[in-house]
């Protein structure tokens, strides 16, 4: 279950489908046959936003949300999937980068990119939707009322944030809580079992600040157990498993050596791949996570849909939380 208000939780599968590359990398086929896959197997969780994938074809995006929209009319798709879309990290033309040129977090934008959203996806109401990534030019007041007068019209049901700093969250949380308006309720963070170096840029943020839930945050989660935590980038583009992925830059430190070899004598114990064995730490951990898994075809949702009934022994998950 995510969100604490019952008039708009939402029960949701424990793995989440990440659609950012359905309609340009992924074809439309193969797309829909993931995502009928996803259902098949008692998944419901569906994640997109209003961006994606702009990088591909030089674009400002739109077109996964357009293909979720076509595959929910073809297949009849109503309230048995819960899909989330983001706004606010849209290029404001094409060809522009998101990081340094989008759209923002202002009033006007959250209600017109939401308007989009509703329009490409097909649906009355956004079953959840992020702000994507930070916009402090904007105050916060602002976006916080923009996103709560679309819950009140009944066109955004649960509000999540993604890529933003802790403090901010706090902050927009409390400005909502003290104006007896809805507030973030659902986060999206880069999130994995190799530790994140913080001295470094991330792909999100020059001073390497965003995008991760590193320590604070995960605090933070602990002290709001009724917050939930989404982690995209689970398996890190399968540099877990596949030679020819190498770990991204941002876990190039010694700990992840010894991680890594923490996580490969567990993943010999259970049979499991890393991913696999990646995936069932973390929603089996103090914190519970609902991972976000990208997939280019069946059989790739399929390994990790397997990790779902993959159960780790206390002392395999104090093996791997020890390593560092």
């Amino acid at each position: 279950m995510i969100g604490a208000d019952p008039a708009t939780a939402r029960e949701v599968s424990v793995l989440s489908l990440g659609a950012m590359r359905f309609g340009t990398q992924t074809d439309e086929a193969t797309s829909f046959a993931i995502l009928d896959r996803f259902i098949e197997a008692g998944g419901n969780f569906i994640d997109t936003a209003d961006n994606y994938a702009f990088w591909v074809n030089g674009t400002q995006g739109g077109e996964s949300e357009e293909l979720l929209g076509r595959w929910r009319r073809s297949r009849g798709i109503t309230g048995e999937a819960v899909i989330a879309t983001k706004v606010g990290g849209r290029p404001t033309a094409p060809g522009r980068s998101f990081v340094t040129d989008r759209e923002g977090l202002s009033a006007p934008v959250i209600r017109d990119s939401a308007a989009r959203s509703r329009e490409r996806l097909g649906v009355e109401r956004l079953d959840l939707l992020y702000a994507h990534i930070e916009d402090p030019s904007v105050p916060l007041e602002e976006t916080v009322e923009g996103f709560a007068a679309l819950v009140k019209e009944g066109t955004a049901g649960l509000l999540g944030v993604s890529n933003h700093w802790s403090w901010r969250v706090e902050r927009a949380r409390n400005l909502a809580a003290a104006a007896g308006l809805p507030g973030y309720e659902v986060l999206q963070y880069h999130h994995t079992y190799a530790r994140m170096r913080t001295d470094r840029p991330t792909r999100l943020s020059p001073n390497g600040e965003l995008g991760a839930a590193a320590g604070d945050l995960l605090d933070y989660l602990r002290a709001e157990p009724s917050l939930t935590l989404v982690a995209y980038s689970p398996l890190i583009g399968g540099a877990y498993d596949r030679a020819d992925r190498p770990m991204w830059p941002e876990h190039d430190h010694p700990g992840t050596v010894a991680r890594l070899a923490a996580l490969r004598e567990v993943a010999t114990e259970t049979g499991a791949t890393a991913g696999q064995v990646v995936l069932a730490w973390l929603m089996g951990g103090e914190i519970p996570v609902i991972p976000l898994v990208g997939a280019s075809s069946v059989a790739q949702l399929d390994e990790s849909l397997a990790a779902v009934d993959l159960e780790l022994t206390a002392a395999q998950r104090a093996s791997l939380d020890a390593a560092s």
